[in-house]
């Protein structure tokens, strides 16, 4: 390519063209160092990211044993109050049972009173 540029225009434009050559290699390692300096960026960021990531889904762990913890301590409770439930429910059912037997007795305790009271009206009269 040499050959065919005169002289004259190699003198005057070589100079010019080594120091634009020069500057375009100094962008080229500005750009290089820019870059790198983005990489490091980028892995800190996609580090704390995973971090995070890692991080919150230890507390959903965490927060879904506590939930699964309250909602069996609940179910037992609820299992207690059943069962007390029962035992109320089966002990009226057993005092109403005997105050049913006691009626016909009463009833009948009713009749002698009534008889009892007539044959004293009887005795005294």
């Amino acid at each position: 390519m040499s050959e065919k540029i005169p002289g004259w225009i190699e003198r005057l434009l070589l100079p010019k063209l080594s120091e634009i050559t020069g500057e375009i290699k100094a962008l080229e390692a500005k750009i290089e160092s820019v870059d790198n300096k983005v990489d490091v960026r980028i892995d800190a960021v996609e580090k704390g990211i995973a971090s995070l990531r890692s991080e919150t889904l230890t507390k959903f762990e965490s927060a879904d044993a506590k939930v699964e913890s309250l909602r069996n301590e609940m179910l037992t409770k609820f299992e207690a109050v059943d069962d007390k439930i029962e035992g109320l429910r089966m002990e009226v059912t057993s005092r109403f049972d005997s105050l049913e037997a006691r009626l016909p007795v009463m009833e009948k305790m009713a009749e002698f009173e009534v008889r009892l009271a007539e044959i004293e009206k009887k005795v005294t009269a």
